[in-house]
């Protein structure tokens, strides 16, 4: 599962302060269950596949890239 070995106890600067670990958590919605999981997936492709925003990302990818 990802984040099940979050360095809680790293020396790393960046996991220094009570909300990293946590925020990293909730990013990774680790309290979800595989199926509320496959729920919100679904519906964050779907929300971006309506989203004007990633049409005129996509077309942009694609006349300055090629890429589609």
């Amino acid at each position: 599962k990802p984040g099940s070995s979050l360095p809680a106890g790293s020396q790393l600067p960046c996991f220094h302060g009570s909300s990293t670990i946590r925020n990293l958590k909730e990013r990774f919605h680790m309290n979800m269950t595989e199926e509320q999981l496959q729920l919100l997936i679904e519906q964050m492709v779907d929300g971006s596949m309506r989203s004007i925003t990633t049409k005129l990302y996509d077309g942009f990818q694609y006349l300055t890239n090629g890429i589609m």
